[in-house]
């Protein structure tokens, strides 16, 4: 039977503009859609505009077309396309071939391509232009030549979305909102923009003209298949379009879903009604023989030897959630969810740690750190296994058809992510995060996995909270005088200066300890007074003297800026009294102590207990930095300044872990000496704006995906386990495209280097086998600050 006819069409509300239904493209049902103008037109000069979300692992991928025109041939120019391949936006024709510098490779969130075409423009780069998420892109390569007639608007040629015509480059992903417009050659600013409150860039109503072979698809009407209903064109031309191979019978088949770039409405636990980005299995996640399908919605296991994983692409650390998951081939099969970090490189036999919690098809039993117990019925092939994970309660309960086996586990309390785990059989599973109606009804409370019903942050929802509020990157170019840093957004109370073109220190200056006192990240030296350094804090930034490492003439330089709370006052939390300057909103705080030779305590200011402390002794000669991080114990220890695995001294933190008030220093030199002077460099998660961990390394240029719950701004990461490796830095304004590829060392004067990361919408990837990213079986942490929450975050 056919689906209902959608009632939610595309429209402005109050709360923004709406767009209700997106469709799922899967290459192995060789779906498209397909349309032959009647009419010639304007053959030098068109707009296309679409939301896209991909669904491939990038993994030896092949072209991919999202658009093409192609007139079977005997013309030189036959066909044009734009079309992906390996994450690369490429326009391809007859004697023309332009490629995006930057990969888009981020399948778990949305983007905005706009393709502008004008052939009749006397510069060879202005006839084709590319724009992603509002932003132009770099291309290069082989452009049409001036006023050269193409295929598109050309009576009688084939024009197909999803699908080239001449091969099997099938578009594999979800499209929305598809504007052509015939004769105009547009930017991005036609049918998106910036929202005032976030900051993020979003989709807007077209209000312009489209021309006679112009056309909107929106996908609103799936009440059948025909081109008057899933195909219909809503610009009101009628230049409908036919689709091949897509169903919109209930199911998991059903290609007519509500994922969508806009986020609303209120969700009643039938699945198939609130909009917004749904989860999906992340294929850039995938341990062992595993593969994603269909939109990411089936996962498939072609051989279970070693073990077996996908995770979802969104983490839940509160709320109440609810998901079904269907065997749809006879296997044995684990249903559960796992740690975040899990994709990351941990066990594939997740369910055999303490990380993960499964129910298993042959018997019925739940396990956990290899352990099972009796738990509900045994299931098999079409059956449904909701799966309620309550993190507010910190429980885990399965259904089999509806019928509740009771709760699995207790005292669950993580960032945990839906799996798919196999014990040893091939097989495949169908998953529905609620982007489609649920087989049964949600139990009372729990919600689809979905970007609306994600928790709003206290950083990133409104103007006022954006994370550039608390943590942003800036740039300049070096003048050999006196010069104010700006651009910044607010007062810096932490900066760290780094040379990019030269080998020069790490210089890190604070508002506690004042201006002109320097430290440096690279070396184990006291602090100093440089007259020429950072010689005031602004309001929007900072002023730097001419000192040479600072402020070389025509050399370029990255600064790190974090807000706390000013010059900071007396804390009198610990045993020892402080000076802290703390931000609770954002998690971080500047601390300077003296030291007592003994165990002792100091404030932090924080009101949670933190998870990465930098200690530096300001003057305690040979001291190296120390640095607590929650994934080591508390008798462990990193140095910032050294390439070195972590070291064991139960008197750097007197082996206790810090409260929410204070943390603990024994007698060693590089924390607590006595009468010697320290600063503190504190920061505790928050969510949807930093966080800190682990990671495992994998010796793979697919290296591990390390899950954030936000967009990074920044990424730092050290190998814990091993030593050799550097303290590597990226951010988003060196590196505003993938690959991320602009790397600075926490560790050393080098100038800029290269280690290979994406930084992508819910967290990054590495794609480096460097000891410094991603050594086989090595442990990294990590540190990460965000540029926008993923509810709220497109994919980059």
């Amino acid at each position: 039977m056919f689906a209902a006819k959608d009632t939610l069409l595309t429209r402005p509300s109050v709360g923004g503009y709406q767009i209700s239904r997106s469709l799922r493209f899967n290459s192995a049902d060789t779906a498209y859609l397909a349309r032959t103008p009647s009419t010639t037109t304007n053959r030098t000069t068109f707009t296309f505009s679409a939301w896209v979300k991909t669904s491939t692992n990038y993994s030896g991928q092949s072209q991919r077309d999202m658009i093409t025109a192609w007139n079977g041939g005997g013309s030189q120019w036959d066909f044009l396309d734009l079309k992906f391949s390996s994450g690369i936006l490429t326009i391809g024709g007859y004697n023309t071939n332009v490629q995006t510098t930057a990969v888009f490779r981020d399948p778990s969130a949305w983007y905005h391509f706009v393709w502008a075409t004008d052939t009749t423009q006397a510069t060879d780069t202005n006839r084709f232009k590319l724009y992603v998420n509002g932003v132009q892109q770099t291309i290069s390569g082989t452009y049409p030549p001036q006023n050269q007639l193409l295929p598109f608007n050309t009576a009688s040629v084939n024009n197909s979305i999803g699908w080239s015509f001449f091969g099997t480059q099938y578009f594999d992903g979800y499209m929305t909102e598809i504007y052509f417009v015939d004769g105009q050659a547009l930017t991005p600013s036609s049918f998106g923009e910036t929202n005032a409150q976030t900051g993020v860039w979003q989709p807007k109503a077209y209000s312009g003209s489209y021309g006679t072979n112009g056309f909107y698809l929106n996908f609103s009407d799936n009440s059948n298949t025909t081109a008057a209903t899933l195909g219909k064109d809503y610009s009101g031309n009628g230049n409908n379009w036919t689709p091949n191979n897509f169903s919109v019978t209930a199911g998991a088949g059903n290609d007519s879903l509500v994922d969508s770039p806009t986020s609303y409405g209120t969700d009643t636990g039938v699945g198939g009604t609130v909009r917004g980005n749904y989860a999906t299995l992340n294929p850039i996640a995938l341990i062992g023989n595993c593969s994603s399908t269909d939109g990411n919605l089936i996962g498939s296991v072609t051989n279970a030897t070693g073990g077996v994983a996908a995770i979802s692409t969104i983490g839940m650390s509160s709320g109440k959630w609810y998901w079904e998951v269907t065997p749809t081939v006879s296997s044995a099969y684990m249903i559960g969810i796992g740690k975040a970090g899990y994709g990351a490189g941990l066990n594939p036999f997740d369910w055999q740690t303490t990380s993960g919690f499964g129910y298993f098809s042959n018997n019925g039993n739940k396990y956990t750190n290899s352990v099972s117990t009796a738990y509900g019925a045994s299931y098999t092939t079409n059956d449904v296994i909701g799966v309620a994970l309550d993190m507010d309660a910190g429980t885990l309960a399965f259904y089999k058809n509806g019928t509740s086996q009771g709760t699995a586990f207790t005292g669950l309390s993580d960032t945990y992510h839906a799996m798919l785990q196999n014990p040893g059989a091939t097989g495949t599973m169908a998953f529905n995060f609620g982007q489609r109606p649920f087989a049964y009804t949600a139990p009372s409370g729990f919600k689809a996995l979905c970007t609306q019903n994600l928790p709003t942050p206290t950083i990133g929802a409104t103007t006022a909270t954006q994370a550039g509020k608390y943590f942003n990157t800036v740039l300049y170019t070096g003048t050999g005088s006196s010069q104010s840093i700006t651009g910044v957004g607010f007062q810096p109370d932490w900066v760290w200066i780094k040379s990019r073109s030269a080998a020069t220190s790490n210089s890190l200056y604070d508002a506690v300890r004042g201006v002109q006192k320097e430290l440096v990240s690279n070396n184990a030296g006291d602090q100093v007074t440089e007259t020429t350094s950072l010689t005031a804090f602004g309001s929007d930034g900072f002023t730097v003297g001419a000192l040479a490492r600072l402020n070389t003439s025509a050399a370029t330089y990255v600064a790190w800026n974090w807000k706390a709370n000013g010059a900071g006052s007396s804390n009198t939390a610990g045993s020892i009294t402080a000076t802290v300057s703390a931000s609770s909103a954002s998690g971080f705080s500047v601390v300077t102590y003296t030291g007592t030779g003994i165990g002792a305590t100091v404030g932090h200011g924080l009101g949670v207990a933190p998870q990465l402390i930098f200690v530096k002794g300001r003057d305690t000669s040979t001291a190296d930095w120390f640095v607590y991080t929650s994934s080591l114990a508390a008798t462990q220890y990193l140095s910032l300044n050294l390439t070195s695995a972590f070291g064991t001294d139960t008197t750097a933190w007197n082996s206790t872990a810090p409260t929410s008030t204070v943390f603990s220093v024994g007698g060693a030199y590089s924390t607590s000496f006595a009468t010697k002077t320290y600063v503190a460099y504190c920061f505790a998660p928050i969510a949807g704006y930093s966080a800190f961990g682990s990671y495992t390394g994998n010796g793979s240029a697919d290296g591990p995906f390390v899950f954030t719950g936000f967009r990074p701004a920044y990424v730092l990461y050290k190998g814990s386990s091993a030593s050799g490796g550097a303290w590597d830095i990226h951010d988003d304004a060196r590196s505003p495209n993938n690959v991320a590829v602009q790397t600075l060392f926490a560790n050393t004067a080098g100038a800029e280097g290269g280690i290979e990361i994406d930084i992508l919408s819910n967290g990054f990837k590495i794609r480096d086998t460097s000891a410094n990213a991603n050594s086989s079986g090595v442990t990294y942490i990590y540190a990460a600050f965000a540029d926008s929450p993923f509810k709220y975050s497109i994919a980059r």
